[in-house]
C-alpha cells in the first residue's frame, strides 16, 4: 500500500513541555527539560498499540518510547537528559510512530504526516536538545539592523589614501572594474572613498529609519574594496579612516543608542597580508616566504610556497588552519582581536562563512565574545536550515551546542521571493513552520531577516524578474529596470518589506535597498548609496513600517503561528499573552478575506472587527483590541 497523507482531523501530534510555554509550536529544547508526546486520534481508526522510535543522530542509536493508552491518544513521555550523552549534553534526534503494523512519519518537505507499510525511505520529525544556559535572549530583540558596505555608502569631507588604490572621483558613477564573467580574477582595487566618518554623518537619517545595530561589512586592512581578503586584523582600513574613525563612529553611534557589529573573516586571510605576504609588501616575514615565519602552521601548504590551501580555490585567500592553537588564541584569545575590537565598543559580530569555521574555532569565538558581553550576538553565515547543517560531512552544532546567536535568514529570503514572484503562499507557510519548529525560540528571535545582501542581486531588481546571471558583465553593468518594471517591483517589495518587518526575526536592511536601488550579482549589487536620487515613495513606506515595528514591543517576544496559505493569501499571526498581531498578504489576483482570533484594528486604515480583507497584491496588519 502507497503512503497515505493525513489531515490534522484525523490523527495529530501534540506536544507539552515542562517549561517551554507554546511548545506546540518547537522541536527544540533546552537539555534537562520534560517532554510529553501525544498521538491524538480524531477520524483515523485508533490503533491498538504504538510506539515511538527516535534516532540518534550522532551515533544512529536507536531508542524506543512505548505509548501508553488514554483514551483517544497515546502518550510519550521524555527526559531530554536521559536520551542525550551526559558528557555533552546535547543532541539531534529523528522519530517516527510505529502503530500496530504501520508507520506514522513526516512527508519530505517538512510538513504534513503519513501513514504506511514501511519506515523505509520515510522523512523522521526533528528534535533537538540544546545545552542548557545557551540560546537565552540579548536584550536586541525587536530592533532593526542596518547593513553597510562601507566603501559604497558615504564619504565625508576627509581625504585618505593609501597603496594601491584607484580612487574613483564620481561618487555616483558606474561600477567600472569587473571580471568578464563571474569567476574570471580582478583586482578590485577600484575605490569610492566611502569611509566611517560618512556612516557616522548619516545616523540622524538611520535613525530615521528605527536603526537600532549596523553591520558593518569587513573593516580590516585590506588590498580589496570588499576587504574579506583581510591584510591585517590589527588596523582597521586607512581609507575607512583607521582605528581612529572606528573610535569615533562607536563614540557618535552611542548618542543614538545605535550598536555596531563587525564581520568577522576569520576563515582565510588574504595572501596580500602580514601573515601570508605573497606581494612582501608588508613588514613581516610572511608563511608564503619561509617556513620559518610565526605564521607558517597557520597555512596548509601542500608543496610549498605555492600549492596551499584556499578558500574555493582562490588564490588571493589562503586558508587558515584551525587546528592551529597560535591562530585561534590569536584571534579569540585573551587580548585577542575579538576582544581588542569588542573594548572599543564593537557590539557583536556576523562570522563570514560559518560552515568553514571548525567546532574549535566557533566555541573559541563565542566564549571570548561572551566573557566580554554576555548579551553580545554572534550571527554565522549559514545559507540553509542551520539547525541540522551538514557541512564538508560533519553536523554542526550551530545551537545545540550554544555557537551562535542566530544566522542570517536566507531560507526565507528565497521564500519571500518564491511567493512574491510565483504566488507560492504554501512555501512560504511551510518554511516558515519548518525554520520556526527547528530553531529555538531565542534562535529565531534574533534571526537576520534579509532580502538582499552584498552577496545576492537587489531584492527590488529581483522582483522584477529581470534575468539573474544569464547575462555577461558588460551587459548587467549598464541594466536598468524599465519604468513598467520599476512600478511592478515597487508594489511587491512593499509585500516583502512587511513580511521582513513582521516574521520572527530582525529585519536587516541592506543600505539603499530603502531607496528602491536596483543591482544585479555582485559587484552591481554593490552601487554607491545614490544620496539625493532617493526614491521617495519607498522610503517613505520603509519609514512608516520600521516606525510601526519599533512601536509594537511585542514584536520582540512574541510566538509566530502561521494561519492559512490558500489561494495566494499567507496569514500569519505573532502573539503574547496580552495582544495578537495578525498580518496578511495576499498576491492574488482577487480581493481575499481573513479572520482576526479577536476584535481587532487595522494599523494601516480606520477599520476595526474580526473580518477584514486584503486587495489584490494587497496587505493588511492588525492589532487586537485590549
Amino acid at each position: 500500500m502507497m503512503a497515505e497523507l493525513l489531515k490534522d482531523n484525523q490523527v495529530r501530534v501534540e506536544l507539552q513541555a515542562s517549561r517551554t510555554k507554546e511548545a506546540r509550536l518547537f522541536s527544540s529544547f533546552e537539555y534537562g527539560e520534560n517532554l510529553n508526546f501525544s498521538l491524538v486520534f480524531g477520524d483515523f481508526a485508533l490503533a491498538q498499540n504504538a510506539v515511538m522510535q527516535l534516532v540518534r543522530d550522532e551515533d544512529g542509536e536507536e531508542l524506543y518510547i512505548q505509548g501508553t493508552k488514554i483514551g483517544n491518544r497515546f502518550d510519550f513521555p521524555i527526559d531530554t537528559a536521559r536520551i542525550c550523552p551526559e558528557s555533552e549534553q546535547r543532541g539531534l534526534f529523528y522519530y517516527l510512530f510505529f502503530l500496530d503494523n504501520r508507520v506514522l512519519s513526516q512527508n519530505e518537505f517538512g510538513f504534513g504526516m503519513y501513514i504506511s507499510d514501511s519506515a523505509k525511505d520515510c522523512s523522521r520529525f526533528q528534535l533537538s536538545v540544546y545545552q542548557q544556559g545557551t540560546n537565552r535572549p540579548t536584550g536586541k530583540e525587536g530592533g532593526i539592523l542596518y547593513q553597510i558596505f562601507p566603501d559604497r555608502f558615504c564619504k565625508s569631507d576627509r581625504s585618505f589614501t593609501k597603496e594601491g588604490a584607484v580612487l574613483e572621483e564620481d561618487w555616483y558613477a558606474n561600477i567600472r572594474e569587473y571580471a568578464e564573467k563571474p569567476g574570471d580574477p580582478v583586482k578590485n582595487n577600484h575605490f569610492f572613498g566611502g569611509d566611517l566618518y560618512g556612516v557616522a554623518s548619516k545616523l540622524e537619517y538611520l535613525e530615521s529609519l528605527g536603526v537600532t545595530m549596523l553591520y558593518l561589512n569587513p573593516i580590516f586592512k585590506a588590498a580589496s574594496n570588499h576587504r574579506y581578503d583581510t591584510g591585517d586584523y590589527s588596523q582597521v582600513d586607512e581609507l575607512l579612516g583607521g582605528e581612529e574613525g572606528l573610535r569615533y563612529l562607536l563614540e557618535v553611534c552611542r548618542d543614538y543608542g545605535i550598536e555596531v557589529i563587525l564581520d568577522g573573516v576569520f576563515n582565510h586571510t588574504g595572501a596580500d597580508s602580514l601573515y601570508f605576504n605573497k606581494e612582501g609588501r608588508y613588514p613581516s616575514v610572511g608563511a608564503y616566504q619561509s617556513k620559518t615565519s610565526p605564521y607558517f602552521d597557520w597555512y596548509t601548504f601542500k608543496e610549498f610556497p605555492d600549492s596551499y590551501d584556499c578558500w574555493w580555490g582562490i588564490k588571493i585567500l589562503p586558508k587558515v588552519n584551525f587546528r592551529n592553537e597560535s591562530y585561534r588564541n590569536f584571534i579569540a584569545g585573551k587580548d585577542g582581536i575579538l576582544e581588542k575590537y569588542m573594548k572599543m565598543g564593537v557590539a557583536g559580530w556576523r562570522l563570514d562563512v560559518a560552515d568553514e569555521l571548525s567546532d574549535e574555532m566557533l566555541d573559541a569565538i563565542r566564549q571570548r565574545v561572551a566573557q566580554n558581553d554576555p548579551c553580545a550576538p554572534v550571527f554565522g553565515e549559514v545559507w540553509e536550515d542551520a539547525s541540522n547543517k551538514i557541512a564538508y560531512s560533519q553536523r554542526r552544532h550551530y545551537f545545540t551546542g550554544g555557537q551562535l546567536t542566530s544566522v542570517m535568514n536566507y531560507p526565507l529570503k528565497n521564500a519571500i521571493i518564491a511567493f512574491l514572484s510565483e504566488r507560492d503562499a504554501e512555501f512560504l507557510f511551510f518554511t516558515m513552520r519548518i525554520l520556526y519548529s527547528h530553531y529555538p525560540k531565542a534562535v529565531s528571535d534574533m534571526q537576520m531577516n534579509l532580502l538582499s545582501t552584498h552577496d545576492t542581486e537587489r531584492i527590488l531588481t529581483v522582483l522584477a524578474g529581470s534575468p539573474q546571471g544569464n547575462e555577461d558583465n558588460a551587459v548587467l553593468s549598464a541594466a536598468r529596470l524599465s519604468e513598467e518594471e520599476r512600478r511592478n517591483a515597487k508594489r511587491l517589495l512593499k509585500l516583502a518589506v512587511i513580511l521582513q518587518m513582521f516574521l520572527p526575526g530582525i529585519p536587516c536592511i541592506y543600505y539603499g535597498d530603502e531607496i528602491g536601488m536596483e543591482g544585479y550579482r555582485d559587484p552591481f549589487n554593490r552601487q554607491t548609496y545614490k544620496w539625493g536620487q532617493e526614491d521617495e515613495e519607498v522610503l517613505a513606506f520603509y519609514r512608516k513600517v520600521t516606525k510601526l515595528r519599533r512601536s509594537l514591543l511585542l514584536l520582540a517576544d512574541a510566538y509566530y503561528e502561521g494561519c492559512s496559505c490558500e489561494n495566494g493569501l499567507f496569514v500569519f499571526r505573532r502573539f503574547d499573552d496580552r495582544q495578537t498581531l495578525t498580518v496578511a498578504v495576499n498576491r492574488s489576483e482577487e480581493e481575499r478575506g481573513f479572520e482576526a482570533p479577536m476584535e481587532s484594528c487595522s494599523l494601516f486604515r480606520q477599520v476595526t472587527g474580526r473580518r477584514f480583507t486584503v486587495e489584490p497584491d494587497g496587505f493588511e496588519v492588525v492589532l487586537s483590541l485590549e
